[in-house]
């Protein structure tokens, strides 16, 4: 366990992936991971600083932090650093108006954006509606811009709900930079940006934090990038092939979300 304790020193504050960590989401908004309200209801009574750090695409923040408060969550809006609400301010920022292919649950992010006229395409975990029709609208709208602009809710390959494994944003992301000759800006895990925004928000140096998420490139991966340290769950999309990553490998490796909180609290200065 001395390793544990060198590994976990220093740390003041704490961001949890959502999906995968806490909960995997499905048929009637999902279900909590064992172990995990109690885990999170802990952190926050200790002296650590939390945040959420989701790429969440499919909810809006609001709709996001509903479901985990009525799956038994100490969340608020407030504690989750969301990919939509980053995009808006990006869009908002430098004058552009998307094309949206995103899912119904989080276009309400997006209503205080003018769509008319797109000169980008922004595109999300749309679930269903990725279509060919849908896909062939926003490569058009691409294919037509002088200097075109795609922006990506994430870039993760699957996420996992309690039906199994699904496609997530990444794939098709990839569809429309080869069919375009173009490549996307991510805006959410691994971008730097992000977690740096993440980190800003609750107040601590990359140094001092450690992320806790289920996949090995986008959270491992990204929060390593950043300086932070890093655990990755057994949970969620987690696959034992993931601890033999050829470009990454975890600082540590838990079963779930309790286990990390155990240890976080045993190791952590008081």
């Amino acid at each position: 366990m001395a390793a544990w304790g060198e590994l976990l020193a220093g740390v003041r504050g704490v961001l949890l992936d959502i999906s995968g960590v806490l909960y995997d989401g499905g048929e009637g908004g999902g279900e909590p991971i064992a172990g995990s309200v109690e885990a999170v209801a802990r952190l926050k009574r200790s002296p650590l600083k939390v945040r959420f750090c989701t790429n969440e695409s499919q909810k809006s923040r609001g709709d996001l932090v509903g479901l985990l408060r009525r799956l038994g969550f100490d969340i608020s809006e407030g504690e989750v650093t969301a990919p939509a609400p980053a995009t808006c301010l990006i869009l908002k920022e430098r004058g552009l108006r998307p094309h949206l292919l995103v899912h119904d649950g989080v276009r309400s992010e997006f209503d205080q954006i003018d769509t008319s006229n797109p000169n980008c395409v922004v595109i999300a975990d749309a679930g269903e509606s990725f279509s060919y029709h849908n896909m062939n609208k926003a490569f058009q709208v691409l294919m037509e811009l002088e200097n075109p602009v795609l922006l990506s809710l994430g870039k993760g390959r699957y996420y996992k709900e309690t039906s199994g494994l699904l496609l997530d944003v990444g794939p098709y992301m990839k569809a429309l930079e080869y069919a375009c000759g173009i490549e996307a800006e991510v805006v959410g895990k691994p971008s730097p940006e992000f977690f740096k925004s993440a980190l800003q928000e609750m107040g601590v140096e990359a140094h001092q934090a450690v992320m806790i998420g289920d996949d090995i490139v986008g959270d491992v991966g990204g929060a390593q990038r950043c300086g932070m340290r890093a655990l990755q769950v057994r949970t969620g999309k987690y696959r034992p092939s993931d601890e033999h990553h050829p470009e990454v490998k975890a600082d540590g490796y838990v079963d779930n979300l309790a286990e990390a909180v155990d240890l976080l609290l045993q190791h952590t200065d008081k």
